[in-house]
């Protein structure tokens, strides 16, 4: 059991090894970690260019390998987790390697779909169009003469990425017992999260019921064309969709005029919001190479579902209460509309989150769409996000993502694009859907149901409570805040009563044997026993009245 512990923590002095080469050799000197991963060779600390960090770290995953590329690309959707530069640059991560050899391929294909690549496909091209870490596309001919994209997964790829998973917790559990600066960090959870994604990755299926529900949602768009799925050569290791011919959108060159780069990012940008806000299922990398452009800006085609986000009716009813309160200035209420959809935030931190929002809501308030840079508003609410420690549910950072994405590659596209001025007529439709008399209508008659629903139950459920009554199934408890503090005082008082009352007796008792003892040895004239009873009960009268004294309850 402890040799797959040294081989991980042999690897993980490598990764150290190309931190240190990449500049992070004063972050293990910061974090007394340099015990675990001596440093060998030179190094380049960035102390003094923090302004680098982002692209430095974009660059050691580069060179680390894919599992660490995808993890660096999860990593893009956390602003709770790293600040917006570093964020910004590891949006650039490509998973993108060395293909493997067609002879794997083929033999993937074989064990999957039951027979050989010559008698599955009429032509299949031995390059692929394009290489990852977990597969490869290979464009191919059915029998009936369509054309289809393959897409077959690397030979090994659960295997090595279950032991970089196991890598990525070990270096979570030191992070936690060694790392104090990365105490607001769940590293575990954030593994937990990885693990959970890239797993689903490895089942083709999944991706391919994605495609399925794209190709549904917008079948008939005359403008977005989403490719079927070919379900009987379709397995966990092997997806076949439809062929889209169309030029990447991160291909497009300078012979596309401004006019058809304008169109294409609002057309690109119209397709992402009807995903959100009409289907409430998002595609959630809007990569330039997951884009097809066919025609001239005419429509644009869709590839590469395996991220994707849902939002429920109940998220785009929290939503809807949310952009009112912003509409009318209800700045107050919006903690509370965030805290709706899942936003947490330390409570002591509440009125500093107020007035981080209260400023960021009135820098932009009353400017017109065409003023307002999107991508700065979003670096702006990262900024937030990750200076109070903000935890958001994992579909909203999908959703976050997609968004800062799309507006980055818009830019790119035709400078002026403002991913706000074209997201304003959906979530205003999105207003009028939602407290529509129709809507409303049917809201009203829903709860309704429900109300009538529960008052049927009614006379059921107490009929079952007073059963349980009265076989003493059910007890009852009373908590009292402070009733133990009361309890101890009153305890101090009765055993001061107590005392009292000894005295008295005492006192009262000395004073009887006194007069009526005839016999007996006597001091001063007085009966002994009379004097020893006198002396007893003074000195706990004294003791007593020491007591109330020092209590202060005179």
């Amino acid at each position: 059991m402890a040799q797959p512990a040294t081989r991980n923590l042999g690897r993980l002095s490598e990764i150290a090894q190309v931190a240190v080469k990449h500049g992070f050799g004063y972050w293990f000197d910061t974090h007394r970690l340099s015990d675990l991963f001596p440093r060998r060779g030179p190094r380049e600390d960035l102390d003094d260019q923090p302004s680098q960090r982002g692209q430095h770290l974009r660059e050691m995953l580069d060179e680390l390998g894919p599992t660490f590329v995808k993890f660096g690309q999860l990593l893009s959707t956390r602003p709770d987790v790293l600040p917006p530069d570093i964020i910004a640059e590891l949006r650039g991560l490509q998973d993108d390697v060395r293909p493997f050899p067609l002879a794997d391929v083929e033999q993937v294909i074989e064990e999957e779909l039951g027979l050989s690549v010559d008698k599955l496909f009429s032509e299949f091209e031995e390059r692929p169009v394009a290489a990852a870490s977990i597969g490869q596309v290979h464009r191919a001919t059915l029998p009936n003469g369509k054309r289809v994209a393959v897409k077959v997964q690397r030979p090994g790829a659960p295997r090595q990425i279950e032991a970089d998973v196991a890598l990525l917790y070990q270096a979570a559990r030191i992070a936690k017992e060694r790392v104090r600066a990365l105490d607001f960090i769940d590293a575990h959870q954030l593994v937990d999260e990885f693990a959970r994604s890239i797993r689903q990755e490895l089942d083709y299926r999944l991706e391919a019921r994605n495609a399925d529900t794209f190709h549904r949602n917008f079948a008939g768009h005359p403008h977005v064309h989403v490719p079927r799925v070919y379900w009987s050569y379709t397995r966990s290791r092997v997806l076949t969709l439809e062929w889209i011919d169309g030029t990447q959108v991160a291909d497009i060159d300078e012979s596309w005029s401004v006019e058809e780069r304008r169109d294409l990012a609002h057309l690109m940008a119209e397709t992402w919001m009807t995903m959100i806000f009409r289907h409430g299922f998002f595609h959630g990398d809007p990569h330039p190479a997951n884009i097809l452009v066919i025609g001239r800006a005419d429509a644009i085609g869709l590839v590469d579902f395996g991220a994707v986000g849902k939002l429920t009716d109940d998220d785009l009813s929290k939503l809807t209460r949310m952009f009112i309160d912003a509409a009318s200035e209800n700045v107050d209420a919006l903690p509370r509309r965030l805290a709706e959809l899942g936003v947490r935030y330390p409570k002591e931190r509440e009125e500093e989150f107020l007035a981080e929002l209260r400023e960021l809501y009135y820098r932009y308030y009353g400017a017109s769409l065409a003023e307002i840079d999107p991508m700065q508003v979003i670096r702006e609410v990262f900024g937030l996000i990750y200076s109070l420690n903000l935890q958001l549910p994992t579909r909203f950072l999908l959703l976050d993502k997609a968004i800062a994405t799309l507006g980055s590659v818009g830019v790119d596209l035709y400078p002026d694009f403002n991913v706000f001025e074209v997201a304003r007529p959906y979530a205003r439709g999105l207003l009028m859907e939602r407290f529509g008399p129709r809507r409303m209508a049917a809201r009203a008659r829903k709860e309704s149901l429900k109300l009538g629903q529960i008052a049927l139950d009614l006379p059921y459920q107490v009929h079952d409570i007073l059963d349980e009554m009265r076989d003493g199934q059910i007890e009852v408890g009373f908590v009292h805040k402070g009733l133990d503090d009361f309890l101890n005082r009153l305890d101090g008082v009765f055993n001061r009563l107590v005392i009292a009352m000894v005295v008295a007796g005492g006192l009262i008792g000395s004073s009887l044997i006194g007069i009526f003892a005839t016999s007996g040895p006597q001091l001063l004239g007085i009966n002994v026993i009379s004097v020893v009873g006198f002396v007893f009960s003074g000195l706990l009268g004294l003791w007593l009245l020491w007591g109330v004294v020092r209590s202060g309850r005179l």
